[in-house]
């Protein structure tokens, strides 16, 4: 009975100093758990492979990467680089919105790092691609210039403000394009009170964007069509269908 208990210490002394010579990594593979370090290098692995196929264009792929590295490696050092990846990966393959949800994902959960002006500025990249002609509605370009000009105003020294500044200003140009052409959509069809309500909001908002004068003619025209309309006592034509960019 007493050899017995010598053997059972010595061999419980033999795993302790096993445990102290090699630290968790002997049960980690007993019970079957990988490293920390051998999850460093999967992650890694990972990693490169995203951004080689980033670099090469194949953004698909890119994304299926990097995704596992976040699903796989939530903790590791790769995780965060990822998350910013993969939104560069959606934008470079032009689905803007699924794009938009994972840089505004990034700019939520690290909102001190010091990515986030270049995030601020592809969440307005993302709607400013989307931006179509002045004669259809004009919501991305409006939430591309909120964006552009959130980022001018809380980082207004950095290099993505300064590339923000240019395409805030081609925001304004659609936006006032846009009014330009309702104006003149109202005024064609006998609404002049509309037409003039557009005219004048671009003089009062948009007034160094190219459409100045065009606005000062259309408020002409419609200053004389109306008090035509008042000489011979007939009334505005409300009757005229309810536009759609009203």
């Amino acid at each position: 009975m007493k050899q017995k208990s010598v053997i059972i210490r010595t061999v419980l002394a033999g795993i302790a100093l096993l445990f102290l010579l090699s630290g968790c990594s002997f049960f980690n593979s007993l019970l079957g758990i990988s490293s920390g370090g051998e999850e460093e290098g999967d992650a890694g692995e990972l990693m490169s492979q995203g951004t080689e196929e980033l670099n090469s264009g194949r953004y698909k792929s890119a994304v299926e990467a990097f995704q596992k590295v976040k699903d796989r490696f939530p903790y590791s050092k790769y995780a965060l680089v990822a998350e910013l990846r993969m939104g560069d990966a959606l934008y470079l393959q032009e689905e803007y919105e699924p794009a938009y949800a994972a840089y505004d994902e990034f700019e939520k959960l690290h909102p001190k790092h010091k990515d986030i002006p270049y995030v601020i500025y592809q969440k307005a990249m993302c709607s400013f691609s989307q931006v179509v002609s002045k004669d259809r509605d004009q919501s991305h370009t409006l939430k591309a210039k909120e964006e552009f000009e959130r980022l001018i105003k809380r980082f207004p020294r950095d290099e993505y403000a300064n590339k923000a500044r240019k395409n805030l200003r081609e925001c304004l140009i659609y936006l006032a394009e846009h009014e330009l052409f309702v104006g003149n959509y109202y005024y064609k069809r006998g609404r002049y009170r509309a037409a003039l309500g557009r005219y004048t909001y671009i003089i009062n908002t948009y007034p160094d964007m190219g459409q100045y004068q065009d606005a000062m003619e259309g408020i002409s025209r419609c200053q004389e069509k109306l008090a035509k309309e008042t000489a011979q006592g007939g009334t505005w034509r409300s009757y005229w269908p309810f536009s759609m960019w009203q």
